[in-house]
């Protein structure tokens, strides 16, 4: 048997409702997958503790994220809540958690289910891409410093380097190794998003990719302007697998890709490093909706499979890596068969609905699995 430290960080507005729905999920699983257990300990910190307390992040909440072996944090940041400068908490909090952990690679699962609400037509074939974000450089390098001169200038700096290009491209191909490829023809491909035509740094991050790619012989790669790209991802989503880009063009993109297979509710994320990995949904707090048990639980449930899977990746956890295909075969069951359904795909089933009814799906699916 195996035990977890989850450092959990239920956050503001929605984030605590759609936190606890996650470990009810969490416990189904551990009563489910054989050995593994999860001691998942929530700590304050976001914006609302911010307003208590002027600090949006603890020193000692930050020392048990890095001890932790493995951050799930629900959403953060609430619009009214800002600094005497009149920025966010959120932006801070998070790029602290990220430089401290060494967060180099966000991962975007961009997957629609079948029977999830979807704007398009062009998706015959499916949609399974991941939307990877290099999380350390790039524009979001200026994050703190940039430049503003009296009222007139501003700047901010976009930086790439080649190690850390280096490093995101290799996850990526190791990323496309464990996949199953396009949908559109099982290929597995890696796609290079960029600016290269313009940029100088842009074309240095895919002198760099390109390079990397010939230790990866056996997986296909192309390049694609980021603009080109946001018009193929809609017409035509299922011809793509690993898309890999700087931090920016990610943040961006992997919006669209949500919009794409359902919205942010069904949009987890993974933030991962060399030693430690956060697990959070891609949507905001929606404090418009906190309190009434409403929102959409699925993207903080979906984060915590990848947060299962980077574990059992990590220690080769057989009962960890069951634990995340069960949420996961659950999830595309909880559509396929479209009992309920949350108010963001057209139904009217709670929050708390939505993860009992997981659950209990779990519960079935490890019968019929064993």
């Amino acid at each position: 048997m195996t035990t977890y430290q989850i450092a959990g960080l239920p956050g503001d507005g929605i984030g605590p409702e759609c936190f606890d729905a996650a470990v009810q999920v969490l416990r189904s699983v551990e009563r489910h997958s054989g050995g593994l257990r999860l001691e998942i300990t929530p700590y304050a910190a976001g914006a609302e503790h911010y307003r208590q307390t002027g600090v949006a992040l603890p020193s000692e909440v930050l020392d048990q994220c890095l001890r932790a072996d493995a951050v799930l944090l629900a959403a953060i940041g609430l619009p009214d809540v800002r600094r005497p400068d009149g920025t966010e908490v959120q932006p801070d909090m998070m790029m602290g958690l990220r430089r401290a952990m060494g967060l180099y690679a966000a991962v975007r699962p961009v997957k629609l289910y079948p029977g999830a609400r979807c704007p398009l037509n062009t998706t015959q074939a499916g949609v399974d891409m991941v939307i990877l974000r290099e999380n350390l450089e790039g524009l979001f390098a200026s994050f703190g410093g940039g430049c503003q001169l009296n009222d007139v200038v501003a700047t901010d700096t976009l930086v790439i380097t080649r190690e850390g290009t280096q490093r995101i491209a290799e996850y990526a191909f190791r990323l496309a190794e464990k996949r199953r490829g396009r949908p559109l023809d099982g290929k597995r491909r890696v796609t290079c998003v960029d600016k290269a035509n313009v940029f100088r740094s842009f074309a240095f991050f895919r002198k760099v990719f390109f390079e990397v790619a010939e230790q990866y012989s056996h997986i296909e790669v192309d390049a694609q302007y980021v603009d080109a790209m946001s018009l193929y991802m809609v017409t035509c989503p299922s011809d793509w697998d690993v898309l890999v880009m700087e931090n920016q063009f990610g943040d961006i993109l992997s919006d669209l890709g949500a919009a794409i297979v359902g919205g942010l509710g069904l949009a987890p994320s993974a933030e991962v490093g060399e030693e430690h990995a956060l697990f959070q949904p891609s949507h905001g707090t929606a404090p418009q909706l906190a309190g009434k048990g409403i929102a959409n639980p699925i993207a903080t449930i979906l984060s915590a499979a990848m947060m299962l899977d980077w574990l059992a990746d990590r220690h080769r956890d057989d009962d960890a890596r069951r634990g995340a295909q069960l949420i996961e075969s659950s999830v595309s069951q909880f559509f396929k068969v479209g009992t309920i359904r949350p108010a963001d795909q057209g139904g009217t089933a709670s929050t708390s609905q939505v993860a009992v009814e997981l659950a209990r799906l779990i519960e079935v699916n490890s019968g019929i699995n064993k």
